[in-house]
């Protein structure tokens, strides 16, 4: 449940916490636990393809300005960034029953 529920950082203001926060639960502890080590992976991937996508909005936003519908961009960024905080608290209590949780639209950069 830490690995999902640790991506939360970035929004209590620590630079790529959603990142950070998943990643240091997952290498702390994935020897010790085998389901810290699944969780941990699927919080990892998630939160990298969230920033990416997030990232790419803001710099096409930034770029389309010029004509006037970059808006359109910045606002799809602030969407990406809800629904990262939606799905991680939806993994964090599907981890908390013992579930697995396989996150929408993730690509896998770790297996």
């Amino acid at each position: 449940m830490l690995c999902h529920l640790s991506a939360l950082a970035a929004f209590i203001g620590v630079p790529f916490g959603n990142i950070l926060g998943p990643l240091l639960v997952w290498q702390i502890k994935k020897n010790e636990f085998p389901s810290v080590d699944v969780h941990g992976k699927a919080a990892l991937n998630f939160q990298i393809t969230v920033a990416l996508a997030a990232l790419a909005s803001v710099i096409v936003g930034f770029v389309l300005m010029i004509i006037c519908v970059g808006w359109l961009f910045i606002a799809l960024a602030i969407l990406i960034g809800l629904a990262g905080l939606i799905f991680a608290i939806i993994a964090g209590i599907k981890a908390n029953n013992g579930e697995d949780y396989k996150y929408p639209f993730s690509f896998q950069f770790i297996k």
